[in-house]
């Protein structure tokens, strides 16, 4: 097996972003201030001037939280790849929590980076505005097995849309949908002995059928947008198995927005096919910290730092 065979990049998804994110990148490399330049023009808009100084409840709005995740994220790597790392020759596969799918996609040469932006602007504005405020909700469902969590949300449809929205592993569940049914199969994940059942404090209820607004809106901008086949296979959130054709891709990526983020699976085919290093690309070091929970056999470095990217480029270059 060659090493690149053992090595997968994975990108980071909502909840990774923070203030001040990616300045340092974008202070040291130019390659980096040239991405953020390049997604700021995209969008029309100062966006590195949000993710840079705030204020955070601007950032947070989804519509700005997803282009500036994949910003930081295609900005990291964009200074490993000047400095010598190749993905096609480097890296076995890529992978990404919900939005991340595409950063790994644009990392993966399948979108521009400004056609990405612009994606993810149209998927941010259109999951936000699918639902209207307070009719939906999502709650994280902690110490259940994936099956018990299933059956909570069927037992609590009687009150409305309720779902499995992200397997994010190491005991960690989060359901999505209507408000009174999430409230509800909160509670019998209670009952039933989960450690915790968690309302979370988002806008919307992602990756559940009340999004399907938002999918339709998915499908007429990647119909649009020129895509390639990616340089490496990119494993796909709602089938947890890599694909390599752009228009399948596509496919895949609207049915992501109604459906399940099967990121322990993922983990667990990495596992499973040579996988041992998982580098994680951006913001935060929150998938970083499941790959350890998910599979022992896993390390997960985070890279989003000068000093991290040293030491990813030494990692795996020698």
């Amino acid at each position: 097996m060659s090493t690149s065979a053992t090595i997968a990049f994975t990108f980071p998804g909502q909840g990774s972003q923070a203030v001040g994110m990616g300045k340092d990148l974008a202070d040291a490399f130019p390659e980096a201030r040239a991405v953020f330049d390049e997604v700021d023009d995209a969008l029309g808009q100062k966006l590195s001037e949000i993710m840079w100084n705030g204020p955070e409840d601007t950032l947070t709005l989804t519509a700005n939280a997803q282009p500036a995740l994949m910003a930081v994220s295609i900005a990291a790597l964009r200074v490993l790849e000047a400095r010598g790392l190749d993905l096609k020759s480097h890296v076995g596969f890529v992978a990404g929590h919900s939005l991340g799918e595409y950063s790994a996609l644009c990392a993966a040469g399948t979108f521009s980076l400004a056609d990405t932006a612009r994606l993810l602007r149209i998927r941010g504005d259109a999951m936000q505005s699918a639902v209207p405020v307070g009719e939906g909700a999502m709650a994280a469902i902690i110490g259940l097995e994936h099956a018990d969590v299933e059956a909570i949300c069927v037992g609590a449809r009687d009150a409305g849309i309720c779902q499995v929205a992200n397997d994010n592993g190491g005991g960690q569940l989060v359901i999505s949908g209507s408000k009174a049914a999430v409230e509800k199969a909160a509670a019998l994940a209670t009952e039933k002995g989960a450690k915790r059942a968690i309302m979370l404090p988002v806008s919307a209820p992602f990756h559940s059928d009340l999004m399907a607004p938002a999918a339709i809106a998915m499908r007429h901008a990647l119909d649009k947008v020129e895509k390639h086949n990616p340089v490496v296979p990119v494993v796909a959130n709602v089938r947890a198995a890599p694909v390599t054709d752009a228009e399948e891709i596509a496919n895949l990526l609207v049915t992501q927005v109604t459906g399940q983020v099967r990121w322990r699976e993922t983990v667990e085919w990495f596992g499973a096919n040579g996988v041992t290093t998982l580098y994680e690309v951006g913001s935060g070091k929150v998938l970083t910290g499941l790959a350890r929970r998910i599979d022992k056999n896993i390390s997960g470095v985070a890279v989003n730092t000068p000093a991290d990217i040293d030491a990813a480029i030494a990692a795996i270059l020698g």
